[in-house]
């Protein structure tokens, strides 16, 4: 039996910060979320751009504690398909884990990759090393949704609802619902075909009402997202708590990784007598990947998973 690589595993949570709001960096960085995003696009006016790059630039040189220390989450963030040059000029530097590409299109992509084969050598950055997450908002993105798949600086996608609806002049209802979950569909089907990491579910408004949120994630999960954006701390826990897998999923694919290395990728079964097949060796490889980002950290609440 053969088997594809595993897929690469992505935080749980991505905490959007204002780059324009420098003191709230520190508070964000000792928050519980897996990632943040320092956010150069939505957030920030045009003329407020120069002090926000030289404020998320400071953050990455200097650190939390002013030392550069690696005690911090991973590290992220949002430029413009507009501006991808000067924006990135300003970010790259070791401290940086990757990109989210506002507006992703493949000339967006296309720009984002020769300005990081220049500035990776100059900054000490491997080759290659930085990756993006293209956020799709457009209807022209999502017919371009199988070549930009196949661009190498790809990770995934993620998506940009407001501005997507508003290209489709949708409107986010209930009777719309369905549409909706079929356009994230076509994004999520894309990622599984182009063997890319799940996608990033989009985020919400609703960090007061947290049983809301809960329940919009655990959908979003169910559809195939394994990440998710939070623009308040509050919705972190939630996040880890519906896309961490259970103690139960965890132990089940660690029994399964067992018996297929103990077949020597031979046929084998699981503890039910059910054939290990390679869409199983898949998803138990997937299971113990987002099961790792957990270790050291504080148990999810069960509660928030129904």
């Amino acid at each position: 039996m053969t088997t594809t690589a595993p897929v690469p595993t992505l935080p749980r949570s991505f905490l959007y910060v204002p780059a324009t709001r420098p003191e709230l960096f520190a508070n964000a960085s000792s928050s519980q979320a897996d990632a943040l995003i320092l956010d150069l696009e939505d957030a920030v006016p045009v003329t407020h751009k120069s002090a926000a790059r030289r404020s998320v630039r400071q953050w990455l040189t200097q650190g939390p504690d002013g030392t550069g220390s690696d005690d911090r989450p991973a590290q992220w963030v949002r430029v413009n398909a507009e501006s991808v040059d000067d924006d990135l000029e300003a970010v790259t530097h070791p401290a940086l884990d990757g990109v989210f590409l506002a507006k992703c299109s493949p000339s967006a992509l296309d720009e984002l990759a020769a300005a990081l084969e220049r500035l990776e050598p100059e900054r000490g950055l491997t080759a290659g090393s930085l990756k993006a997450i293209g956020l799709v908002e457009s209807a022209h993105a999502l017919l371009q949704l199988a070549e930009m798949a196949q661009h190498p600086r790809l990770l995934t996608f993620g998506i940009g609802e407001v501005d997507l609806l508003a290209d489709l002049r949708m409107t986010r209802t209930e009777r719309s619902a369905a549409a909706l979950d079929s356009l994230r569909s076509q994004i999520i089907l894309h990622c599984a075909a182009a063997q890319l990491a799940p996608p990033v579910a989009p985020t919400s408004t609703a960090f007061r009402d947290l049983d809301a949120f809960a329940d919009s994630t655990r959908h979003l999960h169910d559809l195939g997202f394994r990440s998710r954006t939070a623009i308040h701390p509050a919705q972190v826990p939630v996040i880890h708590t519906v896309l961490t897998p259970d103690t139960s999923a965890v132990e089940s694919a660690r029994d399964v990784m067992a018996r297929f290395d103990a077949a020597g990728a031979g046929v084998t079964t699981d503890a039910d007598g059910r054939m290990i097949d390679a869409a199983v060796i898949r998803q138990a490889r997937e299971t113990l990947g987002r099961a790792d980002l957990l270790q050291g950290q504080e148990p999810p609440d069960p509660d928030l998973r129904r």
